[in-house]
């Protein structure tokens, strides 16, 4: 295909259409993979979410931070990384966010609480019911 160019020198449509229509596909493509990275699944659920903890479903401490908003009549949106191919990938982004890859990880409100003792502690001092309500 040879590009012509008319009087004004603007590409003709029979290029320029099919052009537009590479450049739009390779936009979504690459938008998509962007969103499905580790990096953007770990802001969003932290951002999109009022609570959100970094688990895993064996472990004493994850449970113990999923029972305290239990009790609170809170309902966690709960990632369990032992469930998740990409669990090892999400805890290195944990450990770029926060500095841990431990679990549990617990966020309020888009704020990094820590783990299940400090979430603990955060229950004890009232800092934990004062973020909650922030949210309504």
């Amino acid at each position: 295909m040879t590009m012509r160019l008319d009087r004004d020198h603007r590409c003709s449509s029979s290029l320029l259409l099919p052009l537009m229509l590479v450049f739009e596909i390779l936009l979504l493509l690459t938008t998509a993979l962007a969103f499905n990275s580790p990096s953007a699944f770990v802001q969003n659920v932290v951002y999109s979410n009022k609570i959100a903890i970094f688990s895993k479903s064996y472990c004493p401490y994850s449970i113990r931070a999923k029972r305290i908003f239990g009790e609170l009549h809170e309902k966690p949106f709960v990632v369990e990384l032992d469930l998740r191919d990409d669990g090892g990938e999400i805890q290195n982004v944990l450990l770029d966010l926060v500095g841990q890859r431990t679990v549990p990880q617990v966020f309020i409100n888009g704020k990094h609480i820590g783990g299940s003792d400090d979430t603990k502690a955060a229950l004890l001092n009232g800092e934990l019911q004062k973020l909650l309500d922030k949210s309504g």
